[in-house]
């Protein structure tokens, strides 16, 4: 049995790729979302596009609409807010104009010691991270059987382990991944496939948002990815029905190494590098 992250998972040879009618992608005013956002317009699928930031969202989508020739449509919602969440699972659930991919994208973190970090924004984390996409897929699930859809979620390659001073963030990772693929082989031979995207270090906003500048100073530039190549890595899984998507070779060597080593001594080499790059 492979490694967990050694490789991206092979496709599934009974299905052929497709093109996806129309996306609902969270997250998706910028970095990663952004960039998938462009990816799937440029294969000609029209957007809905779910972010907390209307003139992002606003001027995305006439620049994708302009580029592309595509439809797209723009909800500014905060998925933490329940009101807002269950607004945009109705949209999923709809069937006029009906959304035959949903991108779980939209994610937050937070680095540092758990005792002396904001407790609400630790919640915010597991709201956005893990209980958004949960919510969200169930609401889709049956438009995506109806269409032969899909389910593209992202994740990180700081689901392979503990993560000493990103410990809440890791864990929702964590439990996005597992729950994708756990939801992948509930589907297999059902119209709709549940692809995870797990990027390492990729050049977004997040590290800003995440307060996390210090110690993203310290990483070799060529540990970073760029967002587009994540993206298209992310949109090729899921088109071929793959469950795991590790785009890069050092994450895949990492994941691989990752998955070999004790518990006990991944978490506490982890644990000696964020706390260098935390000071």
């Amino acid at each position: 049995m492979p490694a967990r992250g050694a490789t991206d998972d092979e496709r599934d040879p009974n299905v052929n790729d497709r093109r996806f009618a129309r996306a609902l992608v969270t997250g998706a005013s910028s970095g990663i979302g952004a960039a998938i956002a462009a990816e799937l317009a440029a294969r000609g699928t029209d957007l809905v596009l779910v972010a907390r930031n209307e003139e992002k969202l606003q001027t995305l989508a006439t620049e994708l609409s302009a580029e592309h020739g595509i439809a797209v449509e723009v909800l500014p919602t905060d998925l933490t807010e329940t009101g807002a969440l269950r607004a945009v699972e109705e949209r999923l659930r709809g069937t006029e104009a009906p959304v035959d991919l949903l991108v779980n994208n939209a994610g937050v973190g937070q680095v540092g010691r758990f005792e002396e970090l904001d407790i609400d924004v630790a919640e915010t984390q597991i709201a956005l991270n893990v209980l958004a996409p949960l919510r969200l897929t169930h609401a889709a699930l049956p438009n995506l059987r109806q269409a032969g859809g899909g389910v593209l979620n992202v994740s990180s390659i700081g689901a392979n382990q503990p993560v000493p001073r990103m410990a809440t963030y890791a864990a929702t990772k964590a439990m996005l991944t597992s729950w994708t693929e756990a939801l992948h082989e509930e589907m297999r031979g059902t119209p709709v496939h549940i692809t995870v995207l797990a990027p390492g270090f990729t050049r977004t906003g997040f590290v800003g948002a995440a307060e996390a500048e210090g110690a993203a100073g310290h990483i070799p530039s060529f540990i970073w990815s760029d967002a587009a190549a994540v993206a298209r890595a992310g949109v090729d899984g899921v088109t071929a029905r793959r469950a795991v998507v590790t785009p890069g070779p050092i994450y895949r060597l990492s994941g691989a190494v990752s998955s070999a080593t004790p518990s006990n001594v991944t978490r506490r080499v982890i644990g000696t590098v964020m706390r260098f790059t935390g000071d």
